[in-house]
């Protein structure tokens, strides 16, 4: 008993010592990702969470491309000033009316979400939050992996045009991309494993026109592609805004297939398939390509890591939307 007491006194002393001198307190010494948590919203809206999931899985029901393009869009977020929903602002000079923006898609699904969270517990739960969630339960309905997302994100008020081009759109190398993650505390493996989302969805031929006919200004196409598939992409792309899987032999399954492709040579960007050129991340493609489980299973931790990136968390930082689309009103 006297030393739980010692132990309590020391702790006031310390807190005392550290607000009186001006020193770090604890929590500023934290990273924000460590005040997530998985039951954030136990008490404020408890039925936050199977609101998200129901929506996303109704609308995924009426379009399954719809999966794919809710992790795109949860990606262009924490790409970008980390996981603060910047990308759902919708005013002239943001994020969102960028070039590189215009395939994203799913925001009227965030949305209606929003839309029913703000009816069931008004100023609660974040557009960052409400995202984050929606790409696991995407995912889920595609076939992939389940994990649970800690809660806690606040929503960002700044969202700039110029910075959506730093997302990496498909011709970027190796050594850049290990880069782009490393800023983003996402690592090597990240890198091979968030790829592996590129299982499922679709890219326009715009992304990797180069790569058929004038591959780094070499007038020839890229040497990684095979002939069968260089031919079938000649085909499938008459204009550059056509639309082709990712992933050619199961296009709507979120498999192993999108790592194997790549030892086929038949990935579809320049990013995908240097993935196994180089001799950095082909280790990691080749372990993903003949075991299922430790793709699904790594997946789901970068996912989090993702989900982590740059998250406002503390009292001074964001604020909590009302309208996914605007910041609150003064």
């Amino acid at each position: 008993m006297k030393l739980h007491y010692f132990s309590l006194f020391l702790v006031l002393a310390i807190f005392n010592f550290t607000t009186t001198f001006g020193l770090p307190t604890v929590d500023s010494l934290l990273p924000p990702e460590a005040f997530l948590s998985v039951g954030h919203y136990h008490a404020t809206c408890p039925n936050a969470e199977g609101i998200i999931s129901q929506t996303v899985a109704a609308w995924v029901k009426k379009d399954p491309t719809l999966a794919p393009s809710i992790i795109r869009l949860h990606f262009h977020d924490c790409a970008i000033r980390g996981c603060d929903a910047s990308i759902l602002l919708n005013h002239p000079g943001s994020e969102r009316s960028a070039f590189n923006s215009k395939t994203l898609r799913g925001f009227q699904l965030i949305d209606e979400i929003k839309g029913q969270l703000e009816k069931r517990c008004p100023k609660i739960v974040s557009c960052a939050d409400i995202l984050t969630a929606a790409a696991r339960d995407a995912t889920i309905l595609a076939g992939g992996p389940f994990w649970e997302v800690p809660f806690g994100r606040k929503d960002g008020k700044i969202s700039l045009e110029s910075e959506a081009s730093l997302v990496p759109h498909g011709h970027e190398n190796i050594t850049a991309l290990l880069e782009f993650f490393k800023e983003r505390g996402l690592d090597i493996l990240d890198l091979v494993t968030l790829s592996g989302s590129h299982t499922i969805g679709r890219s326009t031929c715009y992304s990797f026109i180069d790569r058929l006919y004038n591959f780094n200004g070499t007038k020839k196409p890229d040497p990684l592609l095979s002939s069968s598939f260089l031919k079938l992409l000649r085909k499938r792309c008459q204009g550059v805004m056509d639309l082709v899987f990712l992933d050619v032999i199961t296009p709507r399954t979120f498999d192993i297939t999108y790592y194997t492709n790549l030892k086929r040579k038949a990935g579809l960007l320049s990013t995908d398939q240097s993935l196994f050129s180089d001799a950095r991340t082909a280790p990691f493609v080749e372990a993903f390509a003949t075991q299922p489980f430790l793709f699904t299973s790594q997946f789901a931790v970068s996912m989090v890591k993702l989900g982590n990136v740059k998250v406002l968390t503390r009292p001074n930082e964001g604020e909590i939307r009302v309208n996914c689309n605007y910041v609150n009103a003064v």
